[in-house]
């Protein structure tokens, strides 16, 4: 960091004539050079740096918005960019001050600069992008395959076609590979974490996902290839249960070979922080919350259920309105996939109710993974995998606790799709072989539950939904405009982490294709979820309704009555929600008083238009999308992009290695079907429950390398910045928008303290349940770390 007062900087007039008579100006610029904390230049001298700056120069040129402006007294310029050589650029760099204008509101000075700096930002869609171009363009999702390594590595291009429909991912202008000339040619180092991204859309150096980053890289280059190599020679199992909680409490050993090509690769500064291991050569691993306090209590029905609506994918269960459950699938292509639960089934588990009264008086729900999963079934079991389309219906009781009354495992007809499903129903039981059978059963429920939340409710709809937003704001919205400053904090280094993604995480053969059942088709198998991707549908209240959790009641809190009381995430959801609505009225009522201001904002609507005809451009014609023609669209739709963002975000990231770091709560692999009596199976399972029930679940290989990644996906930044907070205090200058914000500060510490008291109420049983886990996944703040609580501002990890 260097910084050197400014003393004389060139001036200018009102009308920008740099003949005018200079002013003397007194500033301060703060620079710092690209790789000071870089892992390689982490020993850089600083007097280098500092002998390198002075024969370097950075000139300065201010021009007037309006006549008069150097009499205004302090004047703040938020910069927070990275600035290369001048050769590096065709345009000068124009950075604003932090006044706020709409565009026809911008003095007549500053309005060829605000143009000028959009049209630069689009770049001209030609050429593969460097690291100094700050250009915001869209792409396909055509990166994930690698044909060129083999056709086993080929992926289908996922976007622009009604089979594969997808969000856009910025563009990197890549070649082709030689294979397929619609795929876009990977980087020659496998890899590398040097994915194009505008440079200001990178991770900051100061903040710890520069750990989180390598990280991840080292994972994917150094730990994963070495425990492969390592299991292809010694094929293992957990026996037991407490062979499982060895990982956690005492390290798992690695053979000293495997460990010094590890500890090689990695360097020291990191090593510690993403592998630590003792002199023994272990590889150890945080106690994950779930089994702290109590390490049988995951096994309890009341767990799994409470899980439904407090774990780490609390989004997918639904009232129940209809018996037998019924399917959207197309009998013609799929026959008929009605679900196979009669009434035999569960009547005499309904407290006394007949099923026709507990669906009126909406007692039933259910969590339902059968039609996203069924159409892929068959291919997915062609795999080493070995799994089901599940269904799960539940009852609530009285004490406001959920209990699963049957679960359905069904599998594709052998004699062809067209014959519909084959099913099989499982009861709960509490002694003997029926005890493990349906301990097995719930299993194979959280593989069909972790490979949705992991590729929809986490991939799908928080980083792939948010990335055109992203693209399209800087696109389209000057920084100037009002709307752009009040977004931008919810795009911090979304870009990045996606881009990441797509190099190590969600490509063909890598680690999300090595660690979720639905292996090579897990991206694929988004694309034809997002067909029913609805964008209001993605606020809040409208999805609680969508799925019945919720029905409306204006004497309601946030007019919506939950028919679980003690629903966790919804309950502090709507809290959060509401808060941040009225964070946004409060801001757009400033700058816009009435519809027609709306209308006439040219940037604003030149920003919608794109983002739902190029960035979510295969929802295009879609008739739900907001008109833009009214600040109350314009409210909610601002509202929903910061939902999505921060709130949704965390709620479906943060709690992944408290609940799923201890793989038989969250299997995400299942390798064998449900033993059938009269095999060597079903002894097993009889003779040696826990041994059956590992050997069916995630192994050990895939175990050591998920359990590696969520962690790090886990974990807060020691510099985040959290919902309600911004990096820097004078981000705007007008006082109306900053009081605004305070409020909107001081209602989320509120909500933290009711999340404390809730926490601490026993009459509330889902929030804490039997593992002793409380629900903070929506608490606002956090400390750095795996806290399993906070809310960032951004998809930033």
């Amino acid at each position: 960091m260097f910084q050197n007062a400014i003393n004389a900087i060139t001036g200018a007039d009102h009308d920008g004539n740099k003949g005018a008579k200079p002013q003397k100006i007194e500033g301060t610029v703060v620079l710092m050079k690209k790789n000071v904390l870089d892992f390689n230049d982490f020993h850089a001298s600083f007097l280098d740096f500092f002998n390198e700056l002075l024969s370097q120069k950075v000139s300065l040129q201010l021009i007037s918005a309006v006549n008069g402006d150097s009499d205004q007294g302090r004047i703040h310029f938020v910069c927070n960019s990275w600035v290369y050589p001048a050769d590096k650029y065709k345009k000068d760099r124009v950075f604003f001050s932090n006044k706020t204008y709409l565009p026809n509101e911008t003095p007549g000075p500053l309005l060829k600069y605000r143009e000028e700096e959009l049209v630069n930002l689009r770049g001209d869609g030609t050429g593969e992008l460097q690291e100094w171009d700050r250009v915001y363009d869209y792409a396909y999702y055509n990166d994930l395959g690698d044909p060129d390594k083999g056709p086993e590595y080929a992926r289908p291009v996922l976007g622009g076609s009604t089979e594969y429909p997808y969000p856009r991912r910025g563009r990197t202008g890549r070649p082709p590979t030689k294979t397929d000339p619609n795929t876009e040619s990977r980087l020659k180092l496998v890899m590398s974490l040097n994915v194009y991204v505008p440079r200001d859309e990178r991770f900051g150096h100061l903040k710890m996902s520069d750990f989180l980053a390598y990280g991840l890289k080292s994972i994917a280059q150094f730990l994963k290839p070495e425990l492969e190599s390592l299991f292809d020679r010694t094929p293992s199992e957990f026996d037991s249960f407490q062979d499982v909680l060895k990982i956690y409490e005492g390290g798992f050993k690695l053979p000293n070979n495997v460990l010094k090509n590890i500890v090689d690769n990695i360097p020291a500064e990191m090593l510690k922080e993403i592998f630590p291991t003792d002199g023994e050569g272990l590889l150890k691993y945080p106690m994950p919350q779930v089994i702290k306090e109590d390490q049988s209590a995951w096994r309890t029905d009341e767990e799994f259920a409470r899980e439904m609506l407090a774990g780490v994918n609390p989004v997918i269960i639904r009232c129940l309105q209809e018996f037998p459950p019924a399917s959207t699938l197309d009998p013609s292509v799929y026959g008929d996939q009605t679900s196979t639960i009669t009434t035999e089934h569960i009547e005499n588990n309904l407290d006394g109710l007949s099923i026709n009264e507990a669906i009126k008086t909406k007692k039933l729900f259910i969590l339902d993974h059968h039609d996203a999963f069924m159409p892929y079934l068959r291919r997915i079991n062609a795999t080493s995998t070995k799994t089901y389309a599940s269904r799960t219906v539940l009852f609530l009781k009285n004490d406001g606790t959920l209990k699963p009354l049957a679960i359905e495992l069904s599998l594709p007809h052998p004699d062809g799709d067209q014959f519909g499903a084959i099913s099989k129903v499982y009861t709960p039981a509490e002694q003997g072989v029926e005890s493990s059978i349906w301990q097995l059963a719930k299993a194979y429920v959280a593989v069909n539950d972790s490979g949705y939340h992991q590729l929809i409710s986490h991939w799908l709809n928080t980083h792939a939904a948010i990335e055109p937003f992203v693209i399209a704001t800087n696109r389209q919205l000057s920084v100037l405009h009002p709307i752009h400053k009040l977004l931008h904090p919810h795009f911090r280094d979304t870009m990045n982490i996606n881009a990441f993604a797509r190099q190590i995480l969600i490509n063909g053969g890598g680690i999300l294709e090595a660690t979720v059942f639905p292996a090579k088709y897990a991206m694929e198998m988004s694309s034809v979820v997002y067909k029913n991707w609805v964008f209001p549908e993605q606020a809040l209240p409208a999805e609680l309704l969508k799925r019945g959790m919720a029905v409306e009641d204006s004497s309601a809190p946030h007019g919506l009555r939950l028919l679980i009381e003690d629903y966790p995430y919804a309950v502090d959801g709507l809290q959060i929600w509401s808060a941040i609505k009225t964070w946004v009225e409060d801001y757009c009522s400033f700058y816009y008083e009435t519809d027609d201001v709306v209308q006439k904002d040219l940037e604003l609507q030149s920003w919608w238009k794109e983002l739902r005809e190029e960035g979510h451009g295969d929802k295009k014609d879609q008739p739900w999308w907001p008109k833009m023609q009214t600040r109350e669209e314009l409210v909610e739709t601002c509202t929903i992009i910061i939902w999505i963002a921060s709130a949704l975000h965390a709620a479906v990231n943060f709690g992944q290695y408290p609940y799923a770091g201890y793989l038989p709560n969250r299997p995400t692999i299942s390798r064998r079907f449900m033993p059938e009596e009269g095999t060597s199976e079903y002894d097993e399972l009889e003779s040696d429950p826990e041994k059956a029930f590992l050997k069916t679940i995630t192994a050990q290989l895939q175990t050591l390398i998920g359990i590696s990644l969520i962690e790090i996906l886990s974990r807060h930044s020691t510099d985040e910045v959290y919902l309600g907070q911004r990096d820097t205090p004078e981000w705007t200058l007008e006082t109306e928008a900053l009081e605004a914000f305070e409020r909107f500060g001081r209602k989320l510490a509120e909500i933290e303290g009711r999340i404390i008291d809730m926490n601490n109420d026993q009459q509330w049983r889902n929030r804490v349940g039997p593992v002793k886990v409380p629900y903070t996944l929506l608490y606002p703040t956090s400390e750095g770390g795996l806290t399993g609580k906070g809310i960032p501002n951004s998809v930033s990890i």
